[in-house]
């Protein structure tokens, strides 16, 4: 099957087996093959004796805990090789020489520190959102936000309060609130007069760029969790376009750019699952031709991107307790399903599938809109005419130098105003074919440049 998150290939045993080994129990166990070039071929390799015993002792003696692999030799038509099997350790994170390793896709990698405490709480069962804030109290909490909690997890049939509950009392009862009214991250996140005190980092950074780098729309969105939800939504409905489409005398249905279920899934992923240790924030960017939702921290510790896109994939919340209050509200339906949802909702609306990445310190989601079919139009070209074009369109062919985007274009032809140069210079040029689109299925694509075609180097040669 090749080299996987479970499997490598080795020619001999190295450094990189011991570390391969400990990112094996970091993660969920693999086997090491030795004797194997990268590509599967068996090299030939005579193993001695004793062999079994050393890729032993030299394997365990360099982890901590100590990591005691199965070993065996295995006869191939090729030769012989060594089948290091490592079983994923129950208490982690496994070290070697003081560093931590895990595997990613068929890639072994040295863990981050955030990575390291994350998997040493899950070990512990312990959440990140369940520690406790110094100097914050239940005189902190917002407790109207509280009772709406309780309201919508009744009304979701999740939970049984009562009207006359004490919210504080029910809120140490779901561990958001210690015995001696101490708020946890989760707490304060969820149901603080002022969440973002003292993490500032814990807001949304919504904004709407032209070209890929103009900000045309910007805002810090604060507040408790669920206000950034249905705030960061609104901002982007904002700036999306809506169709309304009427299915009968008495129904109008609106259709987005991009479905709202899976907008808002991917929200609440977002705010459920990021890492609030880290000092970025949460950052949605809505691009012309794209919307993408980044959050701080990869996917969960043990979670995979190839997992994401099966319908029962396991679910391993970042941060338990905030997740559970999501749930009782009835925002998340079952743990686990988010990303089927997404998924399920851009294929109704026939969007392509979004796609789940690890990008840049974080997890991102990344929303495309339908792709707008060209119709193919075969251009009526005389031979030998040169068609009539004005100066303007003349001097955008005599810029060109290879593919060139709208800011290029821009610099070369001395304008500022975006809307003339597509009004008076790239218009007539596209009209006339002399010029083509790099991107001709996605005109506003944040990638799309453009560039001569035969038909308008011929006119220029011509014109020489």
């Amino acid at each position: 099957g090749g080299e996987s998150e479970s499997q490598e290939f080795k020619p001999s045993f190295n450094q990189d087996v011991i570390e391969t080994a400990a990112a094996f129990a970091n993660t969920r166990g693999g086997r090491i093959v030795i004797g194997l070039s990268d590509s599967g071929e068996v090299l030939g390799t005579s193993f001695g004796r004793e062999v079994l015993r050393d890729f032993v002792n030299r394997i365990s003696n360099s982890t901590q805990p100590a990591v005691i692999p199965d070993v065996e030799k295995v006869q191939l038509p090729g030769g012989e090789v060594i089948v290091v099997s490592v079983q994923e350790y129950p208490m982690k994170p496994v070290s070697v020489r003081g560093r931590c390793f895990k595997r990613s896709g068929s890639v072994t990698r040295q863990m981050t520190s955030a990575e390291i405490a994350e998997v040493h709480l899950q070990c512990t069962g312990q959440s990140p959102d369940a520690r406790i804030i110094d100097g914050k109290t239940a005189e902190d909490l917002d407790l109207s936000k509280v009772q709406l909690y309780m309201t919508r997890a009744v009304n979701s049939g999740r939970r049984t309060f009562s009207v006359n509950d004490d919210p504080v009392k029910i809120l140490k009862k779901l561990e958001l609130v210690d015995s001696d009214g101490a708020l946890t991250l989760a707490a304060l996140l969820l149901f603080g007069k002022n969440p973002q005190s003292p993490f500032s980092q814990a807001v949304i950074h919504a904004g709407k760029l032209r070209d890929g780098v103009d900000i045309v729309d910007s805002r810090i969105i604060t507040g408790s969790l669920m206000d950034q939800v249905d705030e960061a939504l609104e901002f982007i409905k904002k700036h999306m376009q809506v169709e309304y489409v009427i299915a009968d005398q008495l129904e109008r249905e609106e259709i987005w750019d991009y479905p709202l279920a899976a907008l808002r899934e991917g929200l609440m992923n977002a705010v459920c699952h990021r890492d609030y240790g880290d000092l970025a924030d949460i950052q949605i960017k809505i691009f012309e031709d794209a919307l993408q939702i980044w959050s701080p921290g990869f996917l969960p510790f043990g979670v995979t991107l190839e997992e994401l896109h099966q319908p029962t994939h396991s679910s391993k919340p970042r941060n338990r307790l905030i997740a559970q209050v999501f749930y009782d509200m009835g925002m998340i339906e079952k743990y686990g399903s988010g990303t089927g949802r997404v998924m399920r909702a851009c294929k109704e609306a026939n969007l392509p599938a979004p796609d789940f990445a690890n990008f840049s310190g974080g997890f991102r989601i990344l929303f495309t809109p339908r792709k707008e079919a060209t119709p193919h139009v075969t251009p009526h070209v005389t031979p030998h005419v040169t068609p009539h074009v004005t100066p303007h369109v003349k001097n955008l062919l005599l810029v060109f130098r290879g593919e060139m985007s709208r800011k290029e274009l821009l610099k070369a032809l001395q304008l500022k105003d975006r809307k003339s140069l597509r009004d008076v210079y790239l218009q007539p040029a596209l009209k006339e074919q002399l010029v083509e689109m790099t991107e001709p299925d996605s005109p506003r694509s944040t990638f799309q440049k453009y560039r001569l075609t035969e038909k308008g180097r011929a006119m220029l040669k011509n014109d020489e």
